[in-house]
């Protein structure tokens, strides 16, 4: 098993990190291309492996769409081979195919669609045989387990020969995502209307146009939660907008709490330390890629925080909630469930003098317990995990100032 190990650093200097175009913008603009027959001009794509994973088979064009582990090129490859009546067979890893993906499919086959499941019901693998006819153009969708089958369905509305109304039941989750989706599609001359919970598409073309994509806020993350956790330093981060479509951009109020002054400027933002107000409660629903983050911030500066809106934690890349209190035991801290989805940390009181983090096949697990290289030293298993997102982390952290080692 490949280890690396940090060593502990918690003084730093005036550190530019370069950081990596965003996951999110650059999966959703490939499948708009793709709608449009690639007559766009797309620039700035993220290096994330799920993104390169998303433009190799779109580029190759194979009967099998294994998208490994990524769970939102699963989804939006679903509708999109779908809607240009193409037979497809979906699958991924082990781990992808214990994702659930029938609330989508279940969507697809309302408005016409023939897919079948080849194991499991409701989860991948799963066999696609296109939408030959438009059976519905009103569908209902649950708001509250994933957005991307959401945004899935929005990007092909257009397409469909009837537009498509879609129904948003109960709790919406992530719905920063469901905007970006459409503030995306409307800069590609996309018309909508969203009118509490159903949003309408009529048929329409997308229309060509040229789109660069945003720097990831969530890999701003990290740099946010390590300078909060450092005694000094100072960070800019390029290619961040202040009106940013990503929800994750919520990591700069949330920060402000914890100690960090964000001041935009030059193509960036500049973050600088100030004092420590306190976070007492925050709610996820809508950014939930930033609480093993801010989870792991708090136990380390001593917040008693109460964490809501992280049930869909339970279905990303591994069962994060778990993953979460696992980890954050080895430094003697709690992600402890005071009510059903009701989260608090309980803070670390004594730090050990080494911990050892499992990954558990998880980028976002690796990337948010490497700010506890400014309290002790930090052995990470599987460290290429962050290749998912973030290829360029390690490094990042070594022009960060903290030394890292392959120790297997």
């Amino acid at each position: 098993m490949e280890i690396l190990r940090l060593a502990q650093q918690s003084k730093f200097d005036t550190v530019t990190i370069p950081l990596p175009s965003s996951k999110s913008e650059s999966n959703r603009v490939l499948i708009i291309d793709a709608l449009t027959n690639g007559t766009n001009k797309i620039s700035n794509l993220a290096e994330a492996r799920d993104t390169q994973t998303m433009i190799s088979l779109l580029k190759k064009n194979p009967p099998v769409y294994d998208v490994l582990d990524a769970g939102t090129t699963m989804r939006f490859l679903t509708a999109f081979a779908a809607v240009t009546q193409q037979n497809k067979v979906m699958t991924g890893t082990d781990r992808m195919c214990q994702r659930p993906i029938g609330i989508l499919v279940d969507a697809l086959r309302e408005i016409g669609a023939e897919i079948h499941y080849l194991n499991a019901e409701g989860y991948p693998p799963l066999a696609i045989h296109g939408l030959k006819t438009q059976t519905n153009h009103q569908v209902k969708i649950r708001g509250d387990v994933s957005s991307q089958y959401i945004s899935a369905m929005l990007m092909i509305a257009p397409l469909l020969p009837n537009g498509l109304e879609l129904e948003l039941e109960g709790k919406v989750g992530s719905q920063t995502y469901i905007e970006m989706t459409l503030d995306l599609m409307a800069q590609f001359g996309i018309t909508y209307t969203w009118k509490e919970n159903k949003i309408k598409i009529a048929h329409q073309e997308y229309k060509p146009t040229s789109f660069a994509v945003e720097s990831d806020w969530s890999g701003a993350s990290y740099w946010f939660s390590l300078l909060a956790c450092a005694e000094d330093g100072t960070f800019f981060l390029e290619g961040l907008k202040e009106n940013s479509l990503q929800g994750d951009s919520k990591i700069v109020a949330i920060m402000d709490q914890l100690g960090i002054k964000s001041t935009f400027k030059n193509g960036g933002v500049l973050l600088q330390k100030k004092e420590v107000t306190g976070l007492t409660k925050w709610d996820f629903t809508h950014c939930p890629d930033l609480a093993q983050t801010v989870a792991v911030t708090c136990a380390i500066l001593g917040q008693n925080t109460i964490f809501t809106g992280v049930e869909s934690l339970r279905i990303k890349e591994t069962d994060r909630i778990h993953a979460l209190q696992q980890e954050l035991a080895k430094f003697n801290a709690e992600f402890k469930e005071i009510e059903t989805d009701v989260f608090q940390v309980i803070p670390s009181v004594t730090m050990p003098h080494q911990v050892q983090i499992h990954t558990y096949e998880d980028h976002r697990m690796a990337m948010a317990f490497m700010p506890l290289a400014t309290k002790t030293e930090v052995l990470f298993e599987d460290p290429s995990v962050v290749n998912k997102s973030y290829p360029s982390f390690w490094k990042h952290c070594n022009l960060a100032g903290i030394s890292t080692e392959k120790l297997a």
